[in-house]
């Protein structure tokens, strides 16, 4: 498909912008086009991007972000009033309810809490959530969320947690039925093909313009480009950068997504430090940045944690391209010819099969074999977040809304994270401590440590910091949003 997109002159686009606008029926859907199809519709359960692009639209948090980033209030109608150090006191909206008709409430609050953070219901959100000990119902409308520790980034934490009824929730229907309190409930699923949404009626908040909104699931990105192009698609994401000057609109803004491969200190194939800097040392990640992305992503400088995010250490700077002594230090560490595996998926990301060749490309030339694993998403998560049987190599790219190095440290810093893949004693100490620490100079410090041990040791394998780069049609008024949601009742369609 990728060759016949490269067919489209510039005649033919004009020809497209050119044909008769929209009638007002029309203009009332649009559809999107993500890179991969909801593993559930169970807005706590999984770190799906599929599934989050829909339920954000469902499903909505005590706070909530503008486009730029602000924290506001959501469900909540007010930021929270800190009670004592592990006490936050949130009063809520009223008269809202859920589309199943379960009202919104201090008991649907204090359960969503409670069933996300319980261990037996394995939340694969745990990493933005580590430091929840419960919530407790003050009266209908006020809720207190207490903490393990005094946790600066508690608002944060609460803008990702979407609410869930408090009944409904407990029904196995939840996961394929959701019930949501968000401008759009859900009208059909068609597996393996779209989700489509319709406006809530009963919405508390303004009302949506858009009636009808429908998420087509396309792996492949010239398949989504030639879509868009076509007139069959509004919004695609992961618009392939060498078209942005092709599609009737575009847009990049520089997002919170970082690309890395995580590496076990554990398996035989990585667990020897030679190995892990060699595979670092392998990596010109200029050229991929420059080659594969057109420039719409930078090399990260030595770590994981977003430069937009509090924690970022600007001390350390991007591991050095440097193939000959990574190919020296392969042979000495006698793994000449090993085979490392890594696993990947295709369709999520901008250009991630692309870049996971490109990876393991540069590993086979200093002196490995890779075993590509390209898997389903669903079965990719599976293993991503598998803690028992890491694999020798993982890639993902990984967001941080919550603009706080703890989602980075949480997620593949420490010991036992959602997806890490180390036993490091000093990191399983740090980051807890970091994560309720409210000296803000001190917190800053113990970051840096973190990330400054993970980058000597060679635990990641970072490689680029990404922009969001999105395509859309003539007809659409938006303007994406540094947290890469895409929320449809932000959107505008002119006929």
């Amino acid at each position: 498909m990728n060759s016949i997109t490269k067919l489209l002159s510039r005649a033919a686009l004009a020809a497209m912008v050119a044909l008769p606008a929209m009638t007002a029926a029309q203009a009332a859907e649009i559809t999107i086009a993500v890179g991969s199809e909801a593993s559930t519709l169970d807005p706590q359960k999984r770190d799906d991007g599929g599934e989050r692009a829909i339920n954000d639209n469902i499903y909505e948090t005590l706070l909530a972000r503008t486009p730029a980033g602000e924290l506001v209030p959501g469900l909540a109608e007010a930021l929270p009033t800190q009670v004592d150090p592990l006490t936050w006191e949130f009063k809520l909206r009223p008269n809202i309810k859920f589309t199943n008709g379960e009202a919104f409430n201090a008991d649907a609050v204090v359960k969503s809490v409670a069933r996300i953070i319980d261990p037996n219901f394995a939340s694969e959100q745990m990493s933005y959530f580590g430091t929840i000990a419960k919530a407790e119902k003050v009266d209908d409308l006020t809720v207190r969320v207490v903490t393990t520790g005094p946790d600066p980034i508690l608002p944060s934490r609460m803008y990702w947690m979407k609410m869930v009824p408090a009944t409904y929730s407990d029904d196995p229907a939840f996961q394929t039925e959701p019930a949501g309190t968000g401008p759009y409930k859900l009208s059909t699923w068609t597996r393996g093909q779209e989700v489509v949404l319709e406006k809530n009626p009963d919405y508390w908040g303004d009302a949506p313009s858009i009636d009808t909104v429908r998420f087509r699931f396309i792996g492949e990105s010239g398949t989504r480009m030639a879509g868009l192009m076509a007139g069959e698609l509004d919004v695609i994401t992961n618009l392939l950068p060498e078209f942005v000057e092709s599609v009737p609109k575009s847009a990049a803004v520089q997002g919170v997504e970082t690309s890395v491969i995580i590496l076990s200190t554990e398996n035989e194939a990585t667990k020897d430090e030679r190995v892990r800097k060699a595979l670092n040392l392998a990596i010109d990640r200029q050229a991929l940045a420059d080659s594969l992305y057109s420039g719409f992503a930078l090399p990260t400088k030595g770590q994981l944690v977003n430069p937009r995010a509090f924690g970022f250490n600007t001390a350390l700077q991007p591991y050095p391209y440097d193939p000959e002594q990574a190919k020296a230090l392969i042979k000495e560490a006698g793994a000449e010819g090993k085979t490392v595996t890594l696993v990947g998926e295709a369709g999520r990301w901008l250009k991630d099969r692309e870049l996971i060749e490109a990876v393991g490309n540069y590993w086979e030339e200093a002196g490995v074999k890779v075993d590509y694993r390209i898997e389903e998403f669903g079965e990719y998560l599976n293993q991503l977040f598998d803690r028992k049987k890491r694999p020798d190599a993982v890639f993902v790219v990984n967001s941080n809304e919550l603009l706080d190095a703890d989602r980075e440290m949480s997620f593949a810093y420490m010991p036992n994270g959602t997806a890490s893949s180390n036993n490091d004693p000093d990191l399983a100490a740090w980051v807890p401590a970091a994560r309720v620490e409210t000296d803000v100079e001190k917190r800053k410090g113990i970051y840096a440590q973190a990330t400054q041990k993970a980058h000597d040791h060679y635990y990641l394998v970072p490689l680029l910091n990404m922009q969001d780069v999105y395509g859309f049609s003539a007809r659409l008024e938006w303007q994406p949003r540094v947290d890469a949601k895409l929320l449809a009742k932000e959107m505008k369609v002119t006929e």
